[in-house]
């Protein structure tokens, strides 16, 4: 396993249970405690755990983990999610992409559509807040990238506030990608941090079709703040069925759910 994989998975780990020794770094792995050591390091100096003896703790008992460290989680189902929901667009269409991890898979997704290339198509219009997204699709000949502008929050690469929000309220989407944190029966859709969710939120009341991508982890679980209701929603991209309240609620507020299909992993 890559140390890129075990520093995620630890600190998915300090997250749930705000603590961790070297010895169960070691144990979760395989490694050597000197690995286990040299591991917690790398998170010190980046400022994400502090050490303890014997092992580290969370600087907060919860707290969102830079996309670096997110980006490797259930990198297969968003893959798969990214390539059903990407089949979605058309060429000619205006492409709201909100940050996050799926949503960047989305990115490339899209980047790869032979269809929308000039020469064969007539390449789509890509509008997002989130830099990293911006930065893979700038060099693409078919895409034409609008940029809200907006304050870059460190921790999603995307830009926030009322630069942000006021751009979005200017334009006409056709449809709209919006990652999430959490997707829950009774509050909808959510969000770790309140002034992305209000940027996501003008985004997708700009747009004519809401499309929530989100894996299955993301399920019966509410973030800090909520980026819209499930009647806001038109449709939900997913890797597999939600479970029976979720369901439920999401039928009695006529989200279209879509189960991507699973791509061989090898």
């Amino acid at each position: 396993m890559r140390q890129q994989q075990r520093l995620d998975q630890i600190l998915a780990t300090i997250s749930t249970q705000d603590r961790i020794s070297v010895e169960e770094i070691a144990e979760l792995f395989g490694t050597s405690l000197a690995t286990a050591r040299r591991d917690l390091s790398v998170l010190t100096d980046q400022g994400l755990v502090t050490r303890t003896h014997g092992g580290a703790i969370a600087i907060a008992s919860a707290y969102e983990l830079p996309m670096a460290y997110r980006i490797a989680r259930n990198a297969h189902a968003k893959r798969a999610i990214a390539a059903t929901a990407a089949a979605l667009v058309s060429p000619g269409d205006v492409v709201g992409l909100t940050g996050g991890t799926t949503t960047s898979e989305l990115g490339r997704a899209l980047a790869a559509r032979g269809d929308l290339v000039p020469k064969v198509g007539s390449g789509v219009t890509v509008m997002t807040n989130a830099l990293n997204i911006a930065y893979e699709l700038a060099i693409r000949p078919h895409v034409k990238l609008v940029l809200t502008g907006g304050v870059a929050r460190s921790q999603t690469f995307e830009l926030v506030g009322p630069i942000a929000a006021a751009t979005l309220s200017e334009v006409v989407i056709d449809v709209a990608f919006i990652g999430v944190d959490g997707l829950d029966a009774e509050r909808g859709a959510t969000t770790a941090d309140d002034a992305e969710a209000h940027v996501n939120h003008r985004m997708l009341s700009s747009a004519r079709r809401v499309v929530v991508v989100a894996d299955s982890t993301k399920f019966d679980h509410a973030a800090f703040a909520r980026t819209c209701s499930l009647e806001e929603m038109h449709t939900l991209v997913t890797d597999a069925e939600p479970g029976a309240a979720l369901a439920q609620a999401l039928a009695r507020a006529d989200v279209e759910v879509i189960v991507s299909p699973q791509r061989d992993r090898g």
